[in-house]
């Protein structure tokens, strides 16, 4: 087993709210919109916070009743919120039109000029917000959603590596985001990667960032990608990702893997039936990775419990993972009977 990592766990990235058509309507079919608290870096906080951990999240939000119940929202699910910032702009919204059938989701997004965007990077006082700190969880989302951005999270990068703070990077890279201003993500995220010890991504963003395709099929192309990310970044240990075939809107097949420098762990594909809302489901799975990460466990460990949340987020209305350690427990034992 790994040496346990102690400290709580500081995530840093915009705060949003989405609004979503009822009943697996399109948007704007009926008057009326149902309304939820997430973003990526927010939802491993509110994830960790549920099974147990000291978690800590840093943003900005508008002084007004959006950016007030958001902060509400997250400081209610457990996490310490006392490093928001309120700022000038505007709340980052979106909105979803959940798929049925095959109809696949839809999601329009409207975060320009939010209050997190505007935020000059030295509104952040990063040796004060990493006091204590164990872990620093960024996402590729806050880079690519403008120039201050994208210095903040590295500037907090950099701040958590001087300070002995282990750094967690989710990829999720997002085309449209980078192309909305003059920006060089390969340069950028690469410089990320480069400060991380944990990685979320995939033989392609792997690839994205070295500038190279990898040729195998399945397993043996992701631990081709994954010797290639760790050759590249010296100080990578882990990478963990998740593979996906979609049926239907509601039946995915899900399965996770995780790399380290000299073992590997993949897990057999779990046929997820019933979906109830996929949104949120990459975040529930870096929180179970973290999870199982955070208390010591191995390759394996890590993957089955991130594949845990990950399937369970599924059957759950909302961005984040609200799940406990008894339901990651019931759910590897495969018990689907009522508990009582």
């Amino acid at each position: 087993m790994a040496r346990a990592v102690t400290g709580r766990v500081v995530c840093f990235g915009e705060l949003l709210v989405r609004l979503s058509a009822p009943r697996r309507e399109l948007l704007m079919q009926s008057p009326a919109l149902s309304l939820h608290v997430g973003g990526a870096e927010a939802n491993v906080a509110i994830g960790l916070a549920n099974l147990g951990h000291s978690t800590a999240m840093i943003s900005a939000v508008p002084d007004n009743a959006l950016g007030r119940g958001a902060l509400a929202a997250v400081r209610g699910q457990g996490v310490d919120c006392s490093g928001v910032k309120f700022g000038a702009g505007r709340m980052g919204l979106y909105f979803l039109s959940v798929g049925a059938g095959l109809r696949a989701s839809e999601i329009v997004y409207d975060r320009a000029g939010s209050s997190f965007a505007a935020a000059a990077a030295d509104t952040f006082d990063w040796n004060a917000l990493l006091a204590g700190a164990g872990l620093l969880h960024l996402s590729g989302i806050t880079p690519a959603l403008g120039p201050n951005s994208a210095e903040a999270a590295l500037a907090a990068a950099r701040a958590a590596k001087q300070l002995g703070v282990r750094v967690s990077f989710d990829g999720n890279y997002r085309a449209m985001l980078w192309e909305s201003w003059d920006s060089d993500p390969k340069a950028v995220l690469s410089e990320l990667i480069g400060m991380a010890d944990i990685l979320f991504g995939n033989h392609r963003d792997i690839g994205l960032v070295l500038g190279r395709a990898f040729s195998g099929e399945g397993a043996d192309r992701r631990r081709e990608a994954a010797d290639a990310a760790f050759a590249a970044f010296p100080g990578l240990g882990i990478i963990a990702s998740t593979a996906r075939h979609i049926v239907d809107a509601d039946c995915h097949r899900i399965a996770a893997r995780v790399d380290t420098r000299d073992a590997a762990a993949q897990t057999e594909e779990v046929a997820v039936s019933g979906i109830v809302d996929r949104i949120g489901a990459g975040d529930a799975f870096a929180a179970g990775v973290l999870h199982a990460h955070l208390g010591g466990g191995d390759a394996e460990a890590m993957a089955r419990t991130g594949l845990a949340l990950t399937c369970l987020k599924h059957s759950l209305p909302g961005d984040a993972s609200l799940f406990r350690q008894a339901d990651v427990d019931a759910f590897n034992a495969g018990g689907l009977d009522v508990r009582r």
